[in-house]
């Protein structure tokens, strides 16, 4: 078990910067639901109920750590700028074409609601209690008094400040506890409050515009994600055989395929995210792309694909061995894609 040391100033009403050994952190949120953002760049988002041992974490880096390039064998004069350059390209094409393999940790609703309370309201918390039991233990000598003092006062206010975390711990487990209740019983107003408190797919926001959900069935949720294709290279780097780097254009069927098999990448992490917060059946997934109106001379969006995925369907499959693009064979979708010209327009299921 580790030692950590950490300092926290409260800025303002939930908002707390947390200074420690390994850097320092700023951590908002409500009650059982809470955030913190790390100066190495790793993001945690927490939903817990203090005593119990329930509690969801999801965890990213912001910052992306890049995979080490190996040469072909024979080449030794590569420039460390050069490796650094290969690095970062083979990791962006790895990232791209598997973003579907990590996911949320899923929420277990029915344990937060099957959870007993802390305490009896009223009566005694668990914190409180072993502030009293210190302050009812403290029976110094006259020694002990000259030499460090009467502490009596400071385990007095130890125990009020243990009463007030146990009023928090109890309204924490109260307020998830109600909410489990609301998710469970299909209220859609929970369900985009829960979205919205955990952002489930922020650290996709780098790999497309914005996310929005809606629905009006329990059952299922409904997710619009505009691509932004300009993360995808058009180009491949390559090492000669003196050891340059080769930067060389991507031929149409290469460069679409990798952009088709991002977009699927994504909407199966989409996908997956979504059942792990929510017990939904279905997840619908839309994905749009902007694109330049010729009669209108304005930018509009367009739905170049559209996925039902079924829970049952999308659990049995194997997300480190998939290939996402031919992944998408096992759900309804509407796709038109042509190897030399990428996607066209679609409608949306419904």
């Amino acid at each position: 078990m580790g030692l950590r040391v950490r300092k926290s100033i409260k800025i303002c009403k939930g908002v707390w910067v947390n200074f420690g050994k390994t850097g320092a952190s700023i951590s908002f949120g409500t009650r059982g639901l809470r955030h913190t953002i790390h100066t190495s760049g790793r993001m945690t988002s927490s939903i817990g109920i203090p005593g119990t041992g329930i509690s969801y974490v999801k965890t990213y880096n912001l910052k992306k750590a890049t995979k080490k390039y190996c040469p072909p064998a024979g080449i030794t004069n590569l420039t460390n700028e050069s490796l650094t350059e290969l690095e970062r390209y083979n990791e962006t094409i790895d990232r791209l074409r598997s973003l579907h393999i990590n996911c949320d940790e899923c929420i277990d609703w029915e344990k937060i609601l099957a959870s007993k309370e802390p305490f009896t309201p009223g009566g005694i918390g668990p914190k409180e209690a072993r502030a009293l039991e210190e302050l009812r233990g403290y029976n110094p000598s006259f020694l002990e008094k000259i030499l460090y003092g009467d502490r009596r006062k400071e385990l007095e206010k130890a125990v009020e400040q243990a009463r007030k975390e146990d009023i928090e711990d109890y309204e924490k487990w109260e307020m998830l506890h109600i909410l489990a209740g609301q998710v469970l019983a299909g209220d859609i107003d929970a369900y985009l409050n829960v979205i919205y408190e955990m952002n489930p797919l922020n650290d996709l926001l780098e790999y497309g515009g914005d996310f929005e959900f809606g629905t009006d069935n329990p059952d299922a949720m409904e997710v619009e994600f505009t691509v932004n294709t300009a993360v995808v290279p058009t180009y491949s780097l390559n090492v000669t055989k003196n050891g340059k780097i080769s930067r060389k254009e991507l031929s149409k069927s290469a460069y679409f395929d990798l952009v088709k098999d991002y977009v699927s990448s994504c909407t199966i992490r989409i996908a997956r995210d979504i059942f792990a917060l929510l017990p939904v059946k279905r997840v619908y997934v839309h994905v749009v792309e902007k694109r330049l109106d010729t009669q209108t001379g304005h930018f509009a969006d367009v739905t170049v694909l559209s996925v039902l995925f079924e829970r049952e369907i999308l659990e049995r499959l194997n997300f480190e061995l998939i290939d996402p693009s031919d992944a998408l064979n096992n759900f309804k979708h509407n796709m038109k894609f042509l190897k030399t010209a990428g996607f066209k327009p679609v409608d949306r299921i419904s």
